[in-house]
């Protein structure tokens, strides 16, 4: 199984493929290098299999090369990041209580 994370900034979305075909994204509304993540997705036949884990580290990963910032609103996206400190550091520290982290 091959997976691939990339940002289609046309539909304001990172999205994972599996094996070429669409499996998920994540929605985002850019301000700046402030990235407003309200709404994940994954498709129900990919469900089960840690995709969903899989795109929103590669889209914290890629925020994060891009010297962004993080605002997790979708709550999908804290556990992740508290699961990874090193993406602690992408939420603005005057938020972070905001989303338990």
């Amino acid at each position: 199984m091959k997976t691939t994370v990339h940002d289609n900034a046309a539909d304001s979305r990172f999205e994972i493929t599996v094996d070429g075909e669409l499996a998920g994204f994540v929605d985002y509304r850019k301000d700046g290098n402030e990235y407003a993540l309200p709404h994940t997705r994954v498709y129900p036949q990919f469900e089960g299999r840690g995709i969903g884990r899989t795109l929103i580290n590669g889209a914290l990963e890629e925020i994060s090369s891009r010297g962004g910032t993080v605002l997790p609103y979708c709550p999908f996206i804290p556990p992740v990041i508290r699961d990874n400190p090193e993406f602690v550091a992408l939420v603005p520290e005057d938020e972070r209580a905001t989303f338990e982290l």
